[in-house]
């Protein structure tokens, strides 16, 4: 499952980027007179922006689903340790700290 969402967040990420690249700026109107409108005519005359803004904001939102599905999974406190015995070690000190400072 977590090999599936980071790799589906690393497409998304991929695509976000190129998305957002591909996009005109807010200046491309003036370059529109020296010829360079006729990329826009791929989307059609006026279809292109709420085109690219629709795929913009679904990369967005899968990328922060994907996020936050791995913050999630990769979150867990303990969970696939390199060092287990360690980390038991730290947490069984932390706890007896604790209940001494409790006493």
């Amino acid at each position: 499952m977590i090999t599936f969402l980071l790799t589906l967040h690393i497409i998304v990420c991929i695509a976000l980027i190129v998305i957002v690249l591909l996009q005109a700026g807010k200046g491309a109107e003036a370059g529109a007179s020296f010829g360079g409108g006729a990329s826009q005519t791929v989307f059609g005359a006026s279809g292109g922006r709420s085109f690219m803004s629709k795929m913009t904001t679904t990369a967005a939102f899968v990328f922060m689903l994907t996020s936050l599905s791995l913050t999630y999974f990769y979150g867990k406190p303990g969970a696939d340790s390199m060092m287990p015995d360690q980390v038991q070690q730290v947490q069984n000190q932390a706890q007896q700290t604790a209940d001494q400072a409790t006493k």
